[in-house]
């Protein structure tokens, strides 16, 4: 999974650097005890969650948490629809990475391509019906899942805050 991919990276980084900050000479500076338990933090809470939600949704309804969210993004779009270029910059995803999980929802009956009739070189990805009866479904399984997991963990503020001091990193949130 992309994710569980995208945090094994995250972490050698960390480690890579926590090791060649303790050599004289060393070009990166060593993380404070506050930096690292804000980084440290950040990725477990992201692997744990994801890997729960993961699971569930595997169980549950046969999905990845990466397709709910190809599944997601398409049902947000207009027409259901989107480039697959899109998709794939929208889901954090390579091309190739987003071809493979396409290519399985498709399977299912899930998702459609079709090329654009103005340029074949561009692929459409839609959602059927059939997709968007089981992102419904998934639905209730996921949100359930983040609320156990994330959000019904932390009161309000904590929520806010956390809301607060990542949207300082990313930005706020646009929902595609």
């Amino acid at each position: 999974m992309l994710q569980q991919h995208l945090y094994r990276e995250m972490y050698r980084t960390l480690l890579v650097a926590a090791t060649i900050s303790s050599y004289p000479g060393a070009v990166a500076e060593k993380l404070t005890d506050a930096e690292m338990d804000a980084w440290q933090a950040l990725l477990h809470a992201h692997e744990q969650i994801t890997t729960r939600l993961d699971a569930e949704l595997k169980a549950e309804h046969g999905l990845t948490l990466s397709e709910y969210d190809v599944l997601l993004r398409l049902a947000r779009a207009p027409q259901r629809s989107l480039r697959m270029t899109e998709l794939a910059q929208r889901i954090m995803f390579s091309p190739s990475g987003l071809t493979r999980v396409v290519d399985r929802l498709e399977r299912e009956g899930l998702v459609s391509r079709r090329r654009d009739s103005e340029d074949a070189r561009v692929v459409f990805a839609t959602l059927t019906d059939k997709g968007r009866e089981r992102l419904r479904a998934a639905a209730r399984t996921h949100l359930r899942g983040i609320r156990e997991h994330f959000t019904g963990r932390l009161t309000l503020a904590q929520l806010r805050n956390v809301a607060s001091a990542l949207q300082v990193i990313t930005g706020p949130h646009q929902p595609h």
